[in-house]
């Protein structure tokens, strides 16, 4: 039987404001509450970053285009949504990934985990380090590990424990293309805990590495894989989202400047830029820091916010005729260091790794461009990015062939940077956050982790915990 009803506002209609609405109207009503929700959305579709593109038998990703298969949270969801039939594997004659050294493209050796090596005798015998190099990296076995756990930055720790030189050849570029960020300025405790808990475990990064390895089990149903999505794109997560969310009031193009309290206790009024008020029991915030910060500034501190920057990305998803590509492809793609001085930051042989998403006598490339301290050449127009692409796929993938089209999304302000000591800021800012505005919250890829299973698992959590509060004071 379902009790009192409950006024929320979620501003934002991207993944982690779906989501959100999702696990609100599972808990609350467990609870014995019955929501009345409002989701607002300032662009004109929901979703945020995540759109799929079907054009002439290719399926597109014009944001993020896969997930980690061990995130337990993506196959959960899609699971409840009754999605998971749609699941797929990359192509298992695609593991070798590529980073590109002095203009050539040299495989990543087997086990590599952010330049951490799990198999010695690969990483031993890969070109990709120096002599010099890897016996700095098997150092790693004998230097005494840092007793302390004060955060510090992720280059800070693969530097400390394997060298400059795995940090430049293989930690910075694999890390670019997951965060576009600065090695050197990016939290460890925020992205990879685990390695600075392994040192102090094992006294070792590849020792704890090794020890700790195991097979992951992924979503029944799939091949073994690292990563996963579905069939017909990660927008299929979407659709089906805001079709279960029918009793859900969805209003796009709705853009919020305002929260005020307005009764006790935590009743609020959520302004909207039209002039029109809603009132709420429960505000979610899910947009980025910098507009979640805008919001907030009036009533609190918000340095915790302001501190993590967002960096702009560009991909270009490129299709040509098999006929024209010279060479064969055996990986997923390859990533670029900085040093080598390139306009793009990675490439993704999507049809590749993807098989679905192409014709069979069709190649899909996808290639990123922009990361922190580099993000010039993201606002280029079209046809003079599309051209310093191409220069780099003609010169590094022999490339000459002109593509059947070219699909530019930029992303803008879309990637955030945690800083040394982002956890702890926003463990102090949420509470900070319960004594001034109580029944206010925030979610979101800038708070506990960018990956769409981590916007998920946010929601999860404190839409669960909130009704079982909201269930205690009834």
């Amino acid at each position: 039987m379902i009790g009192p009803t409950r006024k929320i506002v979620i501003i934002g209609g991207g993944l982690s404001g779906l989501s959100a609405a999702f696990y609100i109207r599972k808990f609350y009503k467990e609870a014995g509450i019955k929501p009345d929700i409002v989701l607002l959305e300032k662009e004109k579709n929901l979703g945020g970053k995540i759109e799929t593109l079907h054009r002439d038998g290719f399926v597109i990703e014009k944001g993020p285009d896969s997930f980690l298969a061990e995130r337990a949270e993506m196959c959960e969801l899609a699971k409840e949504l009754e999605l998971d039939h749609e699941l797929v594997s990359t192509n298992p004659l695609a593991k070798k990934r590529y980073i590109l050294q002095r203009d050539k493209l040299n495989p990543l050796p087997n086990g590599l985990v952010l330049g951490i090596p799990t198999e010695l005798k690969p990483f031993l015998s890969s070109g990709l380090v120096s002599f010099g190099g890897k016996i700095r990296a098997m150092m790693d076995f004998i230097l005494p590990p840092r007793r302390n756990d004060e955060d510090e930055s992720l280059g800070e720790l693969i530097e400390r424990r394997l060298g400059s030189e795995v940090l430049e050849n293989l930690t910075e570029p694999l890390l670019s293309g997951m965060y576009a960020g600065d090695i050197q300025k990016i939290s460890l405790h925020a992205t990879f805990p685990q390695f600075g808990q392994l040192e102090q475990q094992y006294g070792s990064l590849i020792r704890g590495m090794r020890t700790g390895r195991k097979n992951k089990k992924v979503q029944e149903g799939t091949t073994q894989s690292t990563f996963l999505t579905f069939r017909k794109g990660l927008q299929s997560l979407v659709h089906s989202l805001i079709y279960e969310l029918h009793d859900v009031e969805q209003r796009t193009e709705s853009n919020v400047v305002s929260i005020q309290a307005v009764g006790s206790p935590s009743i609020y009024e959520v302004e909207l830029e039209n002039g029109e008020r809603l009132l709420a029991d429960d505000v979610y915030i899910t947009t980025p820091n910098f507009s979640a910060a805008d919001l907030l500034r009036p009533h609190m501190e918000v340095t915790a916010l302001e501190a993590v920057d967002y960096v702009s990305v560009a991909n270009l998803v490129m299709a040509f005729n098999k006929k024209d590509i010279v060479n064969e492809y055996d990986g997923s793609g390859f990533f670029v260091p900085r040093k080598e001085g390139r306009n793009i930051t990675a490439c993704t042989w999507t049809s590749t790794k993807w098989p679905h998403t192409a014709p069979d006598d069709k190649v899909l490339l996808r290639c990123y461009v922009g990361r922190s301290g580099d993000e010039q050449n993201v606002q280029l127009p079209d046809e003079a990015l599309t051209e310093l692409v191409l220069k780099d796929l003609r010169e590094i993938m022999g490339i000459t062939a002109k593509p059947i089209f070219t699909e530019i999304t930029r992303l803008e302000h879309s990637m955030p940077q945690y800083p040394i000591g982002h956890l702890d800021n926003i463990t102090e800012f949420r509470k900070d956050l319960a004594a001034s505005l109580p029944g206010v919250y925030v979610i979101g890829a800038g708070f506990n982790g960018i990956a769409m299973p981590d916007c998920i698992k946010q929601s999860k959590l404190i839409a669960e915990s909130v009704a079982k509060q909201l269930m205690n004071e009834m």
